[in-house]
């Protein structure tokens, strides 16, 4: 396909048709120039993209879709949000939901090929469902964007048009043993009170590190208790990585020696520096690999000492998790997390580690609950992590689960609080 300019695209898009479902790459990578130039031509269409950053056209005309909702298209009254697994988004495309228009960022082609480089996660699914049903398909091509190995490499061939660009990547702008056989570990000396934020994460980061192995295979997020939790993995040795996105801490193990220089680095998506969108940069280690692969329970669970670490708003007695939701308005989603859980748990060796702070400063509550509000995202995890220490789960009854959350995870000025509902809820 030959390069194509933006005042083009209106030859090649019915701009009489309503309601078209224009799939986008988000997270860091949107095409911000082509989304722009799209918008101007299309009275209105469904712009579906994951994690979607602000400065995303919202206005009457545009349905804003997603099954994880990102700040571009939260709260917004044009959101239309589909509850469901990253893992299964791809299906929608293939059953419920046609594919109209695909946009792209890649990188400018090598050996007549492009990469999307730092986000492949749902997009081939969205390349086929377009394909099959006569939609079209749209390259922003970049120099910034890294040309990364895996399902994101096509054939220029494939593309209705390529625009190029030049542009950054990125944004627009427990009464410890009182059930019979109960098993917990205590946090390193510390008051819960007066805990800040750095030092409370040092300390789960360090509780849930002291829980991985040498060998083992992790899935970890982005944040200030995913960070802390590398500092206490440095040290390990021959690591692997199955995640659904990679992000900076990769490149701290990388220096340490930590990571298996035999395994490859699996992942649906890039999220971090410029630095690390350098380093995947025709890195044979790294693939960046479709939703469906990576996120598949049944793939996850081939992962020797397969660790997934992930965190939520609330986790209530019956090891039950919110991550989606507050005052039940969506949030994000569903995202990975189900699947990664389950996939943890029926590794060899594997576990599913939930990892949050005790107590929410801003809503001032805490955040171990005696039964949820809102809808579930994930449950049966093998342990939960606050600052306070390590309440075991699995393999405990729902009594011993129930008194670890409380005494071990639970911030202080909560238990007493919390014991009267287990006991109103039958787990004393």
């Amino acid at each position: 396909m030959a390069v194509t300019s933006l005042e083009s695209l209106s030859s090649i898009i019915d701009v009489s048709r309503r309601n078209l479902r224009v799939v986008v790459s988000g997270n860091g990578a949107v095409p911000w120039t082509v989304v722009g130039a799209l918008d101007e031509l299309l009275p209105g269409y469904r712009l579906h993209m994951l994690n979607a950053p602000a400065g995303l056209p919202d206005r009457t005309g545009v349905v804003l879709e997603s099954a994880f909702v990102g700040v571009g298209m939260r709260r917004s009254d044009r959101l239309a949000y589909l509850p469901c697994r990253l893992s299964q988004v791809p299906r929608l495309f293939a059953r419920r939901l046609p594919v109209d228009i695909v946009l792209l960022h890649t990188s400018t082609p090598i050996n007549n090929k492009v990469s999307m480089g730092i986000e492949v996660n749902i997009l081939p699914a969205a390349i086929e469902s377009a394909k099959a049903h006569g939609g079209i398909v749209i390259a922003q091509a970049n120099p910034h964007m890294p040309y990364t190995y895996g399902d994101g490499e096509y054939d220029v061939s494939i593309f209705d048009a390529i625009i190029e660009v030049d542009e950054p990547l990125g944004g627009h702008s427990v009464q410890a043993q009182t059930a019979a056989g109960a098993k917990a570990v205590k946090a390193p000396a510390a008051p819960s009170k007066g805990i800040d934020r750095v030092e409370s994460a040092q300390i789960i980061g360090r509780l849930v590190s002291d829980r991985i192995s040498d060998g083992s295979t992790l899935q970890m997020g982005i944040g200030e208790i995913p960070d802390a939790t590398l500092a206490g993995l440095l040290a390990k040795k021959g690591l692997g990585i199955w995640t659904e996105m990679l992000a900076d801490g990769v490149l701290a193990l990388d220096d340490a020696g930590a990571l298996d220089p035999d395994r490859m680095l699996v992942s649906s998506f890039v999220h971090g520096s410029a630095t690390l969108n350098e380093w995947v940069h025709r890195n044979d280690r790294v693939r960046i690999l479709r939703t469906e692969t990576t996120n598949a329970p049944s793939n996850i669970s081939k992962n020797p000492l397969m660790t997934s670490i992930n965190t939520a708003l609330q986790v209530d007695l019956l090891d039950q998790a919110n991550a989606s939701r507050i005052r039940a308005r969506i949030h994000s989603g569903f995202g990975g997390q189900t699947d990664f859980t389950v996939g943890a748990m029926h590794a060899p060796g594997g576990q599913a580690i939930m990892a949050l702070r005790s107590w929410h400063p801003k809503a001032d509550q805490s955040t171990i609950v005696p039964l949820l509000d809102e809808p579930v995202t994930s449950f049966q995890h093998t342990a939960v992590v606050t600052e306070n220490g390590v309440a075991e789960i699995h393999g405990c009854d729902e009594n011993t689960q129930a008194a670890n959350l409380i005494e071990f995870a639970a911030h202080p000025r909560i238990r007493d609080e919390l014991w009267e509902e287990a006991v109103s809820l039958g787990l004393v």
